[in-house]
Order: structure tokens, then sequence, then C-alpha cells
């Protein structure tokens, strides 16, 4: 698979028609590398919603400019953008409409021309094979939200734009979203994700643009802003668990995701032990 780059220049969209209307993007520029992994941060009514649907042509900007490859999004019919985007909306509601799980997943890859064998794929690593010949709306909400995901997997898109892609989900539902898109996004597949979820975010991005009151006002690396409390309490947020214990712990390297927490934990455990010997062995010799 081959990412595609995404660049957004000096866009500005209002929502209304007349004096009353609501700017919700005040001159956003953005640049998202192919295969890049980046995840858009910041409270309810900054932005992050109306921007990814720029980039899948279900809205067009009053000003600048919105790029996803070689093509101008405005050019473009949202058909077409399925083509090279997939979008996975807030409410899988939203998305679900077949018979069965199975059939809905199956029915943006056979509208592209994509092998049926992603089909298979999508639901088997999401777990979904079991419920496969049930209606969407006889599942739960979580497993809809993943059954939506699955459809979009099973495009291949190049670019993957999530819209609170983990809301609902317990910890293991989680984990098997996080293993799937780190599986896209190491064979060249770039991924942008609008998150609450830091813990999801630690495990996934490598990225963050914090947006507030239409504008981007933070971009840094994923790892630099989980550690910076004051940055993250101005648009509402709080380091995941994994960072709190790290930064209780002092933990060499900062790490964020969880199992780079458990092997700081484990190198502080072995240098204690150690440290506990020779204090051992040191005060047998003085006797």
């Amino acid at each position: 698979m081959t990412g595609y780059a995404v660049r957004v220049e000096a866009v500005r969209f209002a929502y209304g028609g007349g004096e009353g209307d609501v700017e919700a993007l005040k001159g956003v520029s953005l640049d998202v590398a192919a295969g890049e992994r980046v995840a858009l941060l910041g409270p309810n009514g900054a932005g992050k919603t109306t921007l990814t649907r720029l980039l899948v042509a279900l809205r067009r900007p009053a000003a600048g400019r919105v790029l996803v490859g070689d093509w101008d999004v405005a050019t473009r019919r949202p058909d077409e953008m399925a083509r090279r985007v997939g979008y996975v909306f807030q409410h899988a509601d939203q998305q679900l409409f077949a018979r069965t799980i199975a059939d809905d997943v199956a029915f943006g890859p056979r509208r592209l021309g994509r092998p049926a064998s992603g089909v298979a794929a999508a639901l088997d690593e999401l777990e979904l094979e079991a419920v496969a010949g049930l209606h969407p709306y006889d599942v739960p909400p979580p497993t809809r939200k993943l059954v939506a995901l699955a459809g979009v997997l099973a495009m291949e898109p190049g670019l993957l734009v999530l819209d609170e892609p983990t809301a609902g989900l317990d910890r293991r539902e989680r984990e098997r979203v996080v293993a799937a898109l780190r599986r896209r996004a190491d064979a060249g597949v770039t991924v942008l994700a609008v998150s609450h979820d830091l813990a999801f975010v630690a495990e996934l991005a490598e990225r963050a643009v914090v947006m507030r009151d239409g504008r981007i006002v933070e971009d840094r690396a994923v790892g630099d802003l989980m550690y910076d409390r004051a940055a993250l309490s101005r648009v509402g947020l709080k380091p995941p668990t994994t960072v709190e214990i790290s930064m209780a712990l002092g933990l060499a390297g900062g790490p964020v995701r969880a199992a780079e927490v458990v092997e700081a934990l484990r190198g502080v455990r072995w240098t204690q032990n150690a440290e506990s010997s020779r204090d051992a062995e040191q005060a047998s010799g003085s006797s």
C-alpha cells in the first residue's frame, strides 16, 4: 500500500449562510507526509471533524485549498475520494446499511473493484467473523463501530481518516483497532485520527496536532505533548495512565506506549535488585 500526503493551505470554512455564520476553520494550514500517523486533538467545537470532512469532499472550503496527493479535493466528488481516502464517521450508524455485517464490509471494496480477500482479512483482524451473518443493528454500538472500520480497511485506501475510532470501545477492542491501524501504517498507509482517547493516541500516533477555536495551536511529537500537562490542560485533556505512571516514577526516556513503560519499569526493578545485591554483599564483607 502507498500512503497519500495531505496538504491543507490556509483553509477557511463557515457553517450558515448569512450574518449568523459560524466560522469553524480560520485559516488552517497543515501538511501530513505520506505514511505518517497523526492524531488530531482538541475540545469539542475546535474544528477537527470539519477539517476531516474537507479531506473527503463532504465539505468545500470557503477559502484556501485541500490536497490529497496530487488531487485538489475541491475538484472531486466524495465517491471519487473514496478511491484514496477511507473515512470512518464518529457515529458508525451513519455508514452502516446492508442486511448483514459481511455485506456491509464488502460493499465498498466491491464498488471499487478491490479483492474480496480484503473483506475476509478485515473481518478476521477485528474479530467479527462470528457476527458476520448478523444485521449490523443486531449487534451493540461498540461492535458496529468495529464493523464500520472493517468496511473502510477492506477498501485498502492509502489514507485513513478516522473520527473518534475508539469511542465506546473497551480495552481489548481498542487493542484490536490499534493493531489493525499499525499494520496499515507499517505498510505505508497514512493515518489521521481525531480522538479524545489519549491512551489510543499514545499507542498509535507519532505526531499530535491540537486544534482550538478553528485554529491549530500545537503541532508536536506525541511523546513531547504527552508530558506537557499545561498544554493538554488548555484543551481539556490530561496524560494517559501510562504517562502518569512514568512521570510519577521519573522513568528515563519519557516512555509513552504501554509496552515502553513496562520495559522501563523492568529496567528500574533490575537496577534496584542489582543495587540491593551489591549493598548486601558490601554489608556481608564489612561484617
